[in-house]
């Protein structure tokens, strides 16, 4: 008798104890006035996982300090490695490269959002498509890749190659999307609208929050509930059942995931190096030259010995090595994860393919610069307002057009999808006596612009007529052919001495075609963002919310 007393006092306790975190977290602990109560105001209280589960595909990588552009084999002695100490704050980030299969998923989805029957959507699709003609060699025997890499199932595990940095951006804007289309059907928000014939399954995150019945045709009966319970008022009749219950969703809700993006240059490294392996108290021991924390590339375990633990040019006509020894297993792209993750869980931060990451190139990160999750090329953007203070989104209609740009190796690309909110840079007037930053565009902030340049003057079109820091080739013009009357494209014939501009992005890793030099994490190099090669792919992370840490703390000095 006295257990069965002591266990039915735990319970009652541990009820009465439930009950009043329930009532402390439904009332503001310093006004009393109601939280998420139809009854009261309706005021909103999101409820927040603290476990804050990663992504599919995606582990938790803890944020901290590092030494950015520390390399092990500096034998260029030159700036663009300059070591310096950077933070970076905790994120998520793909376990390994987006395969061929997780991208044609996309280009499938596309395909029926945006249908190329229709001549107004029929650039969308071809925009989305990898080059697959970067497998082509003058001199080579490589039209099997050309024709097969992308679509066959025998390279599904494969990491994606052939796409450049913009659609590789454009991917991470539609897996927001996807992921979170997916999380409001499984929690019953939405109803399964894959399994409907008679709506348009195009879904944008921001039109969602701003106006639902922008989405899927304006038919708003897809919506099957929001968020808490409607309160009916005395007399009112009762709903039928398929009424939409509770009010609408908000960011403020915490149901929505945070949007996927590449990741920055500073954040690729961090994770890349998994410094947490060679932690001892609060220091680094030594360098990593690799993603792994060895000072060579083949396997030390007594069962794998001698196993590459990268795919990578050893030397010479070596993509492989020798038949049956000294091999690394492919001589192309391997699948994905068939080499060990590192600290971090991560595979294939070292070799397979080199990885597309955010940042605009300078070839100097100034000892100036941020020192705090730093990044070079943001952007900073608002909702287009209409006169009558609507937001304004992209046209959608059957009559209406899709603006299309043309880019400078001849690809055209939507400037904006149909249905998506229009965004504009920022203004003067919107940054007046702000201190944190001055303009929209950022990406030459500090590095040859208008406040930095040594031929400064008031007048900024005397400016515009001075020498730029990086003078790069200028975007081809359209005339027409004299002879044919067909419109051209006419390349800039001006001598030029670089290729970096504002719109070269930065490249991290070393690849299938890349020697052993080019596998330390601190190695960079640059591209344009419309360019695509057959040994550059990328992988998305998304930004961790609440705390760096939410698990127990480790050891400080593990090895003892």
């Amino acid at each position: 008798m006295k257990n069965i007393f002591k266990i039915t006092l735990v319970v009652l306790t541990t009820l009465l104890l439930a009950n009043c975190n329930r009532n402390s977290d439904n009332k503001s602990s310093l006004t009393g006035l109601a939280f998420n109560d139809p009854n009261n105001g309706n005021f909103i209280k999101g409820k927040y996982d603290a476990s804050q589960k990663p992504p599919p595909g995606m582990v938790a990588i803890e944020g901290g300090s590092y030494t950015m552009g520390q390399v092990q084999d500096d034998v260029m002695f030159d700036w663009n490695t300059t070591p310096r100490k950077m933070h970076v704050r905790s994120f998520f980030m793909d376990e390994a490269e987006v395969t061929n299969s997780e991208y044609f998923l996309y280009v499938q989805y596309m395909k029926n959002v945006f249908n190329p029957a229709e001549e107004k959507y029929r650039h969308i699709y071809n925009s989305t498509l990898p080059d697959t003609l970067v497998w082509r060699k003058s001199l080579g025997n490589t039209d099997i890749l050309s024709e097969n890499y992308f679509r066959h199932p025998a390279y599904g595990d494969y990491p994606v190659v052939g796409v450049s940095w913009i659609q590789a951006n454009e991917y991470c804007k539609w897996r927001t999307n996807a992921v979170n289309l997916k999380t409001l059907i499984d929690k019953g928000h939405i109803k399964n609208i894959f399994e409907m014939d008679t709506v348009s399954n195009f879904f944008d995150t921001d039109v969602f929050l701003v106006d639902d019945s922008k989405l899927f045709d304006g038919d708003t009966t897809i919506y099957k509930r929001g968020v808490g319970r409607t309160m009916r008022k005395r007399g009112e009749p009762r709903p039928p059942k398929d009424a939409f219950q509770g009010r609408k969703i908000t960011k403020a809700d915490g149901i929505l995931t945070q949007r996927f993006r590449l990741p920055t240059e500073s954040e690729w490294e961090f994770a890349a190096k998994a410094n947490i392996e060679n932690r001892e108290y609060n220091n680094i021991r030594g360098r990593k030259k690799y993603a792994w924390n060895s000072k060579y590339t083949r396997s030390k375990n007594k069962r794998t010995r001698g196993d590459q633990l990268a795919n990578f040019k050893q030397g010479k006509g070596e993509y492989s090595g020798l038949s049956g020894w000294s091999s690394d297993g492919a001589d192309i792209p391997n699948k994905i994860k068939s080499y060990p993750p590192n600290g971090f869980g991560l595979y294939d931060m070292s070799g397979n393919v080199a990885e597309w990451v955010a940042d605009v190139y300078r070839p100097i990160i100034d000892n100036e610069a941020n020192d705090f999750n730093y990044f070079r090329g943001n952007l900073f953007t608002k909702k287009l307002i209409d006169s009558e203070g609507n937001v304004v989104f992209a046209e959608n209609s059957a009559n209406a057009n899709v603006d299309y740009d043309t880019l400078p190796n001849g690809k055209i690309v939507p400037k904006q999808l149909p249905g998506t909110i229009v965004y504009v840079p920022i203004t003067k007037n919107d940054v007046t006596l702000r201190r944190n930053f001055a303009k929209s565009d950022n990406a030459n902030i500090g590095d040859g612009d208008l406040l930095s340049s040594r031929f400064y003057e008031d007048d900024e079109e005397s400016f515009k007529s001075r020498p730029s820091m990086y003078n790069s080739p200028r975007k081809p013009t359209r005339v027409l052919d004299s002879v044919t009357g067909r419109e051209i494209l006419v390349n800039d014939a001006k001598k030029r001495t670089t290729l970096i501009s504002d719109k070269t992005r930065v490249y991290k890793g070393g690849a299938w075609s890349d020697r052993e030099y080019w596998l330390d994490p601190a190695q960079r190099r640059y591209l344009p963002e419309y360019m695509a090669t057959n040994y550059i792919g990328f992988r998305c992370v998304s930004d961790k919310v609440g705390p760096m840490s939410t698990g127990k703390r480790r050891a400080r000095n593990p090895s003892r």
